[in-house]
Formats: C-alpha cells, sequence, structure tokens
C-alpha cells in the first residue's frame, strides 16, 4: 500500500483567497492520488502582518504578499521556486503574467513565489446607483460632498492610497534606500487626501478593502469606492446584497490610471517542506493558464494569469471586471521590498493617519516617513 504524502498549506480567509485553493485539491489528487492536502487559513489583517518564517516551521505552501520578500530571504524559510521548476516553464509563466506580479517575487536572483491572483487599487462602484465611473479626483469630491463615496483607511490601505496617488502624479515613493520623497509632491496628496478623509464617515478609519466593499454593496447611498483592492467575487451576482462593478482607477494628476500600489498573492515553497518537488509541481500547476481560467477562477479565485484574465468565460461572470481594470493593473506601481520595508509600512501608515487627522502637520509627518524609510535599511 502507498503511503500517504500530506501537504500542508496556508492561505487567507476570505472566499477568494480559500475557495480556490480548496477546489485545486481533489482535481491534483487525479495526478497524484497518494497526496493529500490542506488548506488552513487566516485572516486579511493576519494575512498582511504575520511573519513568512513563523508560518514556513509549520507549513510546506504559503500564500504571501510579495512586499514580505525581503524579510523571507533574509530569514531563508521559503524556497527559490527557480531552483526546481523547469525554466521554460517560468519563462511561459513569466509572459503570462499581470503588470508586474511575477517581478513583485523576484528578488536579488531568485523567484520566491508564483503569481496566483492579481491586484491593485482600482475603482469600485455600485452600478445601481451610479450610472459610470468616475475619471478624476476632482469628480470623487463632488461625489464625496453628496455623502456617496466609502474608502477603505485602515492600515496599511491607507499608505497604500497615499503610494498609489503619488505614483500617479508622476513621483513614486522610494523604493531604494538613500532616496528623497518629493516634498511639494507628497504635500500636494496629503492636502487631496485630507480634503476627502474630511467629507467621508469616519467609520472608514476602521475599514480594510472587504468592509468597504460590504458597505458599499449594503448601502443605498454610498455609490463609489475610489481606491480598493480588487475584489472580484463581489461583481457576481448574489455573492452580496447588491452586485459592485470595478473600474479602472480615477486619476489625480493627468496621467490616467497610472501607479496603483501593486497587490495580489503568490504561493510560495517553504524550505523546511520534506516535499519540495512535489510542492512546486503544485505550485506550477496552480499557476498556469489553464487551472487559472478554469477551476480557479470559477471557485471565487481572482487569477494572476493573463490569459484568465483576457478570457471571456472568465470576465462574464463577474462584470467584465478584469477587461474594465486591465489598464490600472497594467501600469501598476510596486512597492519597496527590502529586509525592514513591513516593519516601515506599519509605522508608515500611522504617521499617515496622523497627518490626515491633523494630529500632526504635512512637513512633520514627511520628515517622520523620510526618517522612517532611511531607517529601513538598517538590517540590510
Amino acid at each position: 500500500m502507498t503511503k500517504q504524502k500530506k501537504i500542508r498549506g496556508m492561505t487567507w480567509s476570505d472566499p477568494r483567497g480559500y475557495d480556490p485553493l480548496v477546489a485545486t485539491i481533489a482535481a491534483f489528487r487525479e495526478r497524484h492520488p497518494d497526496v493529500d492536502i490542506v488548506w488552513d487559513k487566516r485572516s486579511l489583517q493576519g494575512f498582511e502582518s504575520t511573519p513568512v518564517e513563523e508560518l514556513a516551521s509549520t507549513y510546506d505552501l504559503i500564500i504571501i504578499d510579495h512586499p514580505h520578500v525581503g524579510t523571507v530571504v533574509e530569514k531563508d524559510c521559503l524556497l527559490p521556486v527557480d531552483r526546481l521548476a523547469d525554466a521554460d516553464t517560468l519563462t511561459r509563466l513569466s509572459a503570462e503574467t499581470v503588470g508586474k506580479s511575477y517581478q513583485s517575487y523576484f528578488f536579488k536572483g531568485h523567484q520566491w513565489a508564483l503569481p496566483v491572483d492579481a491586484a491593485c487599487q482600482v475603482q469600485a462602484i455600485r452600478p445601481d446607483l451610479l450610472s459610470a465611473p468616475v475619471r478624476s479626483f476632482s469628480d470623487v469630491i463632488t461625489k464625496a460632498r453628496d455623502g456617496r463615496v466609502v474608502w477603505p483607511l485602515r492600515a496599511p490601505h491607507v499608505l497604500m492610497s497615499f503610494f498609489t496617488l503619488l505614483a500617479n502624479v508622476g513621483v513614486p515613493f522610494p523604493v531604494t534606500k538613500g532616496t528623497a520623497i518629493d516634498q511639494s509632491s507628497a504635500r500636494d496628496v496629503i492636502a487631496a487626501m485630507t480634503t476627502l478623509t474630511n467629507l467621508v464617515d469616519p467609520a472608514c478609519f476602521y475599514m480594510d478593502p472587504i468592509a468597504a466593499l460590504d458597505a458599499l454593496s449594503d448601502s443605498r447611498k454610498l455609490a463609489l469606492c475610489p481606491y480598493v483592492y480588487l475584489y472580484a467575487p463581489y461583481a457576481r451576482d448574489r455573492y452580496r446584497a447588491n452586485r459592485i462593478a470595478f473600474h479602472d482607477m480615477p486619476s489625480l494628476g493627468n496621467s490616467g490610471p497610472l501607479g496603483s500600489a501593486l497587490g495580489g498573492t503568490g504561493i510560495a515553497v517553504s524550505s523546511k517542506t520534506a516535499e519540495p518537488d512535489l510542492c512546486v509541481e503544485y505550485a506550477l500547476w496552480v499557476a498556469s493558464a489553464d487551472i487559472q481560467r478554469g477551476l480557479y477562477s470559477t471557485h471565487n479565485g481572482q487569477p494572476g494569469n493573463a490569459v484568465a484574465w483576457g478570457a471571456a468565460e472568465v470576465n462574464a461572470p463577474v462584470g467584465s471586471c478584469y477587461c474594465n481594470t486591465r489598464m490600472t493593473h497594467e501600469a501598476a506601481w510596486l512597492r519597496p521590498r527590502h529586509n525592514g520595508y513591513m516593519a516601515f509600512q506599519e509605522d508608515a501608515s500611522d504617521i499617515l493617519l496622523d497627518a490626515l487627522t491633523e494630529k500632526t502637520t504635512p512637513q512633520k509627518a514627511l520628515a517622520a516617513l523620510q526618517r522612517r524609510f532611511d531607517e529601513s535599511f538598517d538590517n540590510e
């Protein structure tokens, strides 16, 4: 009798992060009858903050966020996928990526994860309450004055909006050591964000994207969430009380939907796994075009593969949200990923929130951001 091989994976608890991976278990077992895969889940907040090295000691497969890459390389807790994967397969996956999704997991000469989910900040509207998406930040302000805007400001999403708008006006936040924040543009962005902050419900300070989209879906008045990470399942009929439509982000500058802060997730393999070859095979299979446009997308998944993003059968059930936000995703901005960035991201969110609530001045906030960013490289 063949001994069963057990592989444990950790993902995040939203249906978008959990359902499609659970759906792959039976199909992969048809390829490997002796393999038993179990997926556990953690909250969105835990996904964004739990150190990957803690998970790698327990799990074989881990769904990660790309800003963790610098830390995991330093901690030596993940297996470089390129050491075991076929080079031609990786080349094909790289060519099939949405925007910088594949690139976001490449660091210091190795590929540390494969994109299975692509996302960035886009625009969400209630199509039954708003006939068309807005195009500019000034349009957002107009809707906000009428009490029709919700905007997730819980850390780290307030910082993501700052990153998005700063890149959108043509001067992205620094990604390398010793680079200065453009003070003039950053003050303008903080001023714009403060104006919008003062017009939305203070409950937004406690909202992540899921909470904001739930509020948008449930409301009789809210019609627009201008900067929120794409959550394709909300575009399905009957997923929530009212369907949400997603479109390219509104622009603060004159560059169109350029510079949105990249999100999404990748599937990584623990360096401590007893089944490295099997785990890499599974990761490649889940990231492949066939699985992404089929099994993955039909079970609440939001694919990272561009073949799936362009497929009519993938777009139809979600109101063409992939086609409608493709430009924003292709032009998305890649965050810093160095060891030390995650701690900076947490502190920077607090600093920015203090500025938006006028507990400190924009000038002092920017000085603190610059100082904290420079300090984040101390362990490099």
